[in-house]
């Protein structure tokens, strides 16, 4: 393991319990510069990763409780009129930051939730005509509740497409909920962490992992598993050129984060599920096929070559 991200882990696990895939997960999006959406039940953790990243990262920090009558003003920021200087001066929002939680996403409407496109995308928000610059680096971690719960709003797949990744944590096991209810509140635990990263060696890791070693013979494989989405009846439609640079980006983290200087094919296939998940749909008879289901036939169905 590459020895500035061993106590990162370290740390990560000692608040969120028995999660370790699910962990490594969310800092190999992180170190390919992507955002990360957290899909689950209330109550498993999602906030607490959000903020147990954040403080184990060093980086600032703010969420937003979406609802359904939040404003975009309320996320990117506002022009108030100033009497003194006879002016309007604007106000930031909350995403001007450098990791943002957008707790419960899907609560908010669809005019909301579009306030946080550009953001992620070109890491920049333009607001009443002018285009203002974000810090960087800028994480969103978005988290959502199951749709078919009351008072959601589904993501439409253009937003979905922002995140590199999607997880669910799911119910801990015996052990580590037994762990859970004997130890220390996570929420005091949490607020005491120190940052296991400077800012300095946060920005190295992430230029490192965009220069671990992909040879054509592992990009050959991507390929495969992209052509195979694009002819497969099974799927409503093909992993698009976007989800082609997530996978080889997260795989590239993920080899980092496993201390190897070149990627697997192995590591294409663990980073996949959080990859293609949210961005493959079933056709026909396979439409109510969980996304597990499908990513695991991909990897059935594509030869390594």
């Amino acid at each position: 393991m590459h020895p500035l991200i061993a106590p990162v882990l370290a740390q990560l696990s000692g608040v969120i319990l028995g999660k370790d895939r699910q962990i490594r997960l969310a800092l190999a999006c992180l170190l390919a510069r992507g955002h990360l959406l957290i899909e689950d039940l209330p109550g498993v953790g999602k906030t607490t990763l959000a903020h147990v990243l954040a403080r184990t990262l060093g980086l600032d920090f703010r969420r937003i409780q979406f609802t359904s009558d939040l404003l975009p003003a309320d996320i990117l920021g506002v022009s108030v009129y100033d009497r003194d200087s006879a002016r309007f001066v604007f106000h930031p929002g909350p995403v001007f930051t450098r990791m943002i939680l957008a707790d419960e996403i899907n609560r908010a409407t669809p005019k909301t939730q579009s306030a946080l496109l550009e953001a992620m995308e070109e890491q920049q928000v333009t607001v009443e005509g002018e285009t203002r610059a974000l810090p960087l680096p800028f994480f969103v971690i978005a988290t959502q509740n199951p749709t078919h719960q009351v008072g959601t709003f589904p993501l439409p797949e253009s937003q979905l497409d922002r995140f590199l990744m999607r997880i669910e944590l799911g119910y801990p096991d015996a052990r580590a909920e037994r762990a859970l209810l004997r130890g220390q509140d996570r929420r005091v635990l949490a607020n005491s962490l120190v940052p296991a990263l400077s800012l300095q060696e946060l920005t190295a890791l992430q230029h490192a992992a965009a220069s671990v070693f992909a040879s054509d013979a592992l990009l050959d494989y991507i390929q495969s598993l992209l052509a195979y989405t694009r002819r497969a009846p099974r799927y409503a439609h093909g992993l698009s050129p976007r989800a082609a640079l997530a996978l080889l980006h997260a795989a590239q983290a993920w080899a980092l984060i496993e201390g190897r200087d070149s990627v697997l094919p192995e590591d294409v296939q663990a980073v996949l599920p959080a990859v293609a998940g949210h961005r493959l749909h079933g056709s026909g008879e396979f439409s109510g096929e969980t996304a597990a289901a499908q990513v695991n036939h991909l990897i059935e169905a594509t030869a390594i070559p």
